[in-house]
């Protein structure tokens, strides 16, 4: 059995490291010693609360699921609750959203499962259905232990359109991938499911409506009053640890009673020794630094791929805007722009009496990178231009703006992911149990699944040392 008190080093300050920081301090023995790394100057990872024209607005992530997929509160919701932060979720107070499409706005279809249709007829207004290609062949729409990708899954069976106009871009704004190249069962894993019952793909969307879980009249999604910031914050205090700022670990070396983290600088580097880790990095620098101690973990983990994004944000005087919470972009439209959210309209609290707005577009799709190699004033400018043609109406110059780049920010699961990861994870516990990886990169996106990552990470790591949890 380990000795305590237990030295846990938390590797990545984004928001399921902290989650596991604070579920160290929950479950771990008294006395536990927490120490989260973080390379940056600054915690959260993508959630970053900023400021413009004098109101926090997110330069990050902006929202989080209510509820996970069995129904019950989700991981950050709950994580809002421990840290006395629930009194603060609001919700939208406007949630229809729309496509462009030929150059105009048109709603998004309801019914729809991230935009797999379950009535071909609903989405007749933004997209054609091919015709009688979703027949039934006697047999699932995938094997057992089959991974698609979206793409591919639905254009056999609904025609390119539907991916195309609807699916694409529902998954661009999660991703900003392509559908062609996402897996199902990482993307959409309860429409993953019910395909390998059903025979045609519309008996599988509607199997797996039918399952979801549903609260009558409860909100989707919700936000913190004074924005996602607060939940770093509160989460950094509640976890007792001592945080490390611009310190990038290094190394990772396997020792006879833990590791030892090579910390700072080449040429005045800071060796500390701890008994576990949670490694709560992207895939490419996890996998860097398991290359020594666990190779064909490092090579599994490492194959991920990442698209890179830009968010330009703008307060505009006044703007003729429409009652929507935003809007979608398919890629056969031609426009840098692949989302854009209007903030004051979706969002009550953040309302101003003065009638400023603020709007924020997303910028960059996978394998566009090239896009973004444009100064902050050119992609500001083409924001500003596409908006104005997408809303038929020319926009008012911005008071105030700001551009936030994020580099290799969103993981592009491409099919079999699951089971890759699932391999990788099960050869680190045999070789190397006091290493547990948590994020993005391995168990999805979005607030409540990196938060779900951390805190699972953190019981591992509690098993791994023996001890009971508190």
């Amino acid at each position: 059995m380990t000795r305590q008190p237990w030295r846990v080093a938390v590797v990545g300050g984004g928001i399921a490291g902290l989650a596991a920081a604070v579920r160290l301090r929950d479950r771990a023995p008294a006395g536990t010693e927490i120490t989260v790394y973080e390379q940056s100057g600054a915690l959260g990872g993508k959630l970053r609360t900023g400021e413009l024209a004098g109101q926090p607005v997110e330069f990050g992530a902006e929202s989080f699921l209510m509820r996970d997929p069995t129904g019950a509160e989700s991981a950050a919701v709950a994580l809002a609750r421990r840290l006395g932060l629930a009194e603060r979720i609001v919700h939208p107070t406007v949630g229809q959203a729309a496509l462009v499409v030929d150059g105009g706005l048109r709603p998004i279809p309801g019914g729809t499962l991230v935009g797999v249709p379950g009535d071909l007829d609903r989405v007749a207004t933004v997209a054609r259905p091919a015709a009688d290609a979703d027949t039934d062949g006697g047999r699932p729409l995938v094997g057992p232990d089959e991974d698609v990708s979206v793409g591919a899954l639905v254009r056999s069976r609904f025609g390119d359109e539907v991916v195309d106009r609807l699916v694409d871009p529902m998954l661009g704004g999660v991703y900003a991938g392509r559908a062609d190249d996402l897996s199902l069962v990482t993307t959409m894993p309860a429409l993953a499911r019910t395909a390998r019952v059903e025979h045609t793909l519309v008996g599988a969307v509607r199997a797996a409506q039918a399952a979801a879980p549903r609260v009558p009249g409860a909100p989707v999604f919700g936000t913190l009053v004074g924005g996602l910031s607060t939940l770093v914050e509160a989460a950094v205090t509640a976890s007792g640890a001592t945080v490390r700022r611009d310190a990038a670990v290094r190394e990772l070396t396997a020792t006879g009673t833990g590791w030892r983290l090579t910390v700072g600088p080449t040429r005045d580097p800071e060796l500390v020794d701890v008994d576990a880790v949670v490694l709560a990095v992207p895939a490419r620098p996890a996998a860097r630094l398991l290359a020594g101690a666990a190779p064909a973990v490092a090579a599994g983990v490492g194959a991920l791929d990442y698209a890179s994004v830009a968010l330009v944000t703008m307060a505009l005087p006044q703007p003729r805007l429409p009652e929507l919470s935003g809007f979608l972009v398919p890629s056969t439209e031609g426009l840098l722009i692949k989302a854009a959210t209007f903030f004051t309209t979706k969002w009550g609290h953040l309302r101003r009496p003065d009638g400023l707005a603020v709007v924020r577009a997303s910028v960059g799709r996978y394998g566009e990178e090239s896009q973004l190699q444009r100064p902050d004033a050119d992609l500001a400018a083409t924001v500003h231009r596409e908006l104005s043609a997408v809303l038929g109406t020319p926009l008012p110059a911005p008071v105030d703006g700001h551009v936030q780049r994020w580099g290799g920010a969103l993981p592009q699961y491409a099919p079999g992911h699951a089971d890759r990861l699932a391999a990788a994870r099960t050869a680190l516990r045999a070789a190397h149990p006091t290493v547990a990886l948590a994020g993005a990169g391995y168990d999805g996106v979005g607030i409540p699944v990196c938060v779900r990552s951390g805190e699972t990470a953190a019981e591992e790591i509690i098993t791994a040392l023996g001890g009971s949890a508190r």
